[in-house]
């Protein structure tokens, strides 16, 4: 009795922090656990105390994981997600998946674009699954899935660190758009970066990977550019080059065939732009998280991540 006591009590303590590390903030794990706050700092001392080393370091409202901390994190998140998720494990082993929650992050023209049809299929097939789609931004979506607030995130990635895995599953060419009437629009010769570079540009913010992606190609055929506006998401930019505020270079996906504008390919200057799953390495995936990742790639659990 008193054994099955201590395995309880372990568990709770365990779960305690992987969500305090999550959440990086006592109260917002508090609230999450539904517990005190001064329960939660108990139970992180006590685990602390039997783990015989420090765990979390405390700034003012925020907390971080210490070294030792982040063993512990990769060692146990997987074996508390595992049993939070094991009734939905089990009905999905008895092929039933009814109810339960796919997180996924992704950009908003990841969103609009790449995901409609993949969230379609799936709702059809899982009704029952809630889908909570996380709109992100720059880094945020990684440290999203770093974080395990989500199960996995879709969309490009230019530098892959050691522990994410990235499965392309579809790219597309980059596009100069332009107004109808543009002069770049008229030339009768292929469209080079010199003649684009006089041309105001209008660019997404500068956290985005579009921006790096245009500043690394002018800057490697050591051409200037010039950003004439920024604007967020490519309905915005594409409105604002059709009415002759400048050009933009735009990844082909975000094209629906209805917008007034000139597309020029400029697949000799700029590469093909993956989307693609992007995981944490050692995460645990709920039976939905499993299903979701195998239409993109059915083999993905096969294969030796």
């Amino acid at each position: 009795m008193a054994m099955h006591y201590y395995k309880q009590t372990r568990y709770k303590l365990l779960r305690t922090f992987c969500v305090v590390a999550q959440k990086e903030n006592i109260t917002h794990a508090a609230e999450q656990l539904h517990i005190s706050q001064p329960t939660v700092s108990l139970q992180i001392q006590a685990l602390e105390r039997e783990m015989g080393e420090k765990l979390l370091e405390r700034r003012g409202p925020s907390v971080r994981l210490t070294p030792e901390g982040k063993v512990l994190y990769q060692l146990v998140q997987p074996i508390t997600a595992g049993i939070d998720s094991l009734k939905d494990t089990f009905a999905a082993s008895l092929g039933k998946m009814e109810k339960g929650e796919l997180n996924i992050a992704a950009g908003q023209s990841t969103a609009l674009y790449v995901l409609p049809d993949y969230l379609r299929r799936f709702n059809e097939a899982y009704p029952g699954i809630r889908i909570n789609l996380h709109n992100v931004a720059g880094q945020s979506g990684m440290k999203m899935l770093l974080d395990d607030q989500v199960d996995l995130a879709v969309g490009p990635l230019l530098q892959i660190p050691d522990s994410i895995i990235y499965k392309p599953f579809v790219s597309f060419g980059s596009i100069l758009i332009t107004a109808e009437n543009h002069p770049l629009a008229n030339l009768k010769q292929k469209v080079t970066l010199e003649d684009i570079s006089p041309y105001g540009l209008i660019l997404p913010p500068r956290n985005m990977s579009t921006w790096r992606m245009v500043d690394t190609v002018f800057r490697q055929h050591e051409l200037q550019y010039s950003v004439a506006m920024e604007a967020g998401g490519w309905e915005i930019v594409k409105r604002y080059v059709e009415q002759g505020l400048g050009v933009s270079i735009v990844t082909e996906v975000c094209l629906t065939g209805h917008e007034r504008i000139s597309a020029i390919p400029l697949n000799d200057y700029f590469p093909s732009r993956s989307y693609g799953l992007i995981v944490r390495r050692g995460k645990f995936f709920t039976p939905q998280a499993k299903r979701f990742i195998e239409m993109f790639d059915e083999h993905f659990f096969a294969e030796d991540a």
